[in-house]
């Protein structure tokens, strides 16, 4: 395996943002496990499953895809006809249809779903094998890079985070106000510190960054010093 920046973090502590920049600065690859989640969560809802359909329907669904990533784009690859050879000419990809709030949302209620974690645990490990990688999520550094090469938890209070939030959406013209982010923030963490299957918390070795006063370049500094040699 090469080698792992693993971050993980509650949502709205900069991860993405903060995952991306660092990738670009060191010239690994970014591993956007968000995007992941999403893309499941598109497809189950799409086949008409919700919160309160039974892990062996999930599994029945996630053995006739593949997901992966295509460049710039997450592509999702169809059984097309349920014999368990997948089609790749029916690939397609859903890099902008995963971005609403909505598949936001079914995102955090699906990823709690042992057969999703299990789907996409051999997806996000095998990107590893390639190439340096940055990851971001609820559990690269516990669970699924536990031996990643440097940890780091991103936090910040739940009014910066949820501000962020709310910002981030109305940017896109979308309709909200900031006591639904505030709301919707609040839900996330309550499922995610919570779930039984691989809650979020702070890995022992992962170096912990509040975020709440710093802006991006400031936290990438941060962790480029402490990437050095003897930090």
């Amino acid at each position: 395996m090469k080698r792992v920046i693993a971050i993980d973090g509650p949502s709205g502590a900069g991860k993405s943002t903060i995952a991306k920049m660092l990738a670009q600065r060191l010239n690994f690859r970014f591993l956007d496990t968000g995007a992941l989640y999403r893309a499941v969560a598109l497809y189950l809802k799409s086949s008409g499953l919700n919160e309160d359909s039974p892990d062996k329907e999930i599994l029945s669904h996630l053995k006739m895809i593949k997901i992966f990533f295509e460049n710039e784009d997450i592509c999702i690859a169809y059984d097309s006809c349920n014999g368990g050879i997948l089609d790749y000419s029916l690939c397609i990809s859903v890099t902008e249809e995963i971005r609403s709030p909505e598949i936001g949302h079914y995102a955090s209620i699906f990823s709690a779903r042992q057969p999703v974690r299990d789907f996409l645990f051999s997806i996000q490990r095998e990107v590893a094998f390639y190439d340096d990688v940055v990851a971001e999520g609820r559990d690269m550094t516990t669970v699924v890079f536990p031996d990643a090469w440097k940890k780091f938890y991103l936090d910040a209070s739940e009014t910066e985070r949820a501000k962020r939030r709310y910002l981030q959406l109305k940017a896109k013209n979308l309709n909200i106000t900031f006591q639904e982010a505030l709301d919707d923030i609040r839900k996330r963490d309550e499922r995610d510190l919570n779930r039984p299957i691989a809650p979020l918390r702070i890995a022992e070795d992962a170096i912990y960054i509040d975020t709440t006063n710093k802006g991006p370049e400031e936290v990438i500094e941060f962790i480029i010093d402490a990437l050095k040699p003897g930090s």
